[in-house]
């Protein structure tokens, strides 16, 4: 099971001022809308999502259907088999995607520590 591109995706109190600090680090603008309090930043092969007010927790994530530098990628395993796959072993789920469309989804579980994972696929 393929998952796709990874990030990790932070909660954060002031986009700006995390935004500006992960810059220090040698990460840039990759996507978002800063204005609506979410951004992408890349350093390297190294993806981070920053997202004011959306999220309580930081979280893993995995976008099916695109390589880590974001080019689209010809196949992918898409969400809905991978959700077949996670519930017939046995991996509990909290959000699910619709299985009853084609294209965006998304589904979501928490790992043994109670770790958000989010798979959201955009095409």
């Amino acid at each position: 099971m393929e998952l796709g591109a990874f990030s990790i995706s932070l909660a954060v109190k002031d986009i700006q001022a995390s935004r500006e600090f992960y810059s220090r680090l040698g990460f840039s603008d990759m996507g978002g809308v800063p204005e609506e309090n979410w951004c992408i930043l890349k350093n390297g092969n190294t993806v981070i999502g920053l997202f004011q007010g959306m999220f309580d927790r930081n979280m893993l994530t995995f976008n099916p259907g695109w390589a880590q530098d974001a080019s689209e990628l010809d196949e992918f395993t898409d969400v809905r088999e991978i959700q077949k796959a996670l519930l017939a072993s046995g991996v509990a789920l909290d959000m699910e995607a619709d299985t009853s469309g084609e294209g965006p989804a998304s589904l979501m579980l928490k790992d043994p520590d109670g770790n958000p994972i989010l798979i959201d696929q955009h095409r």
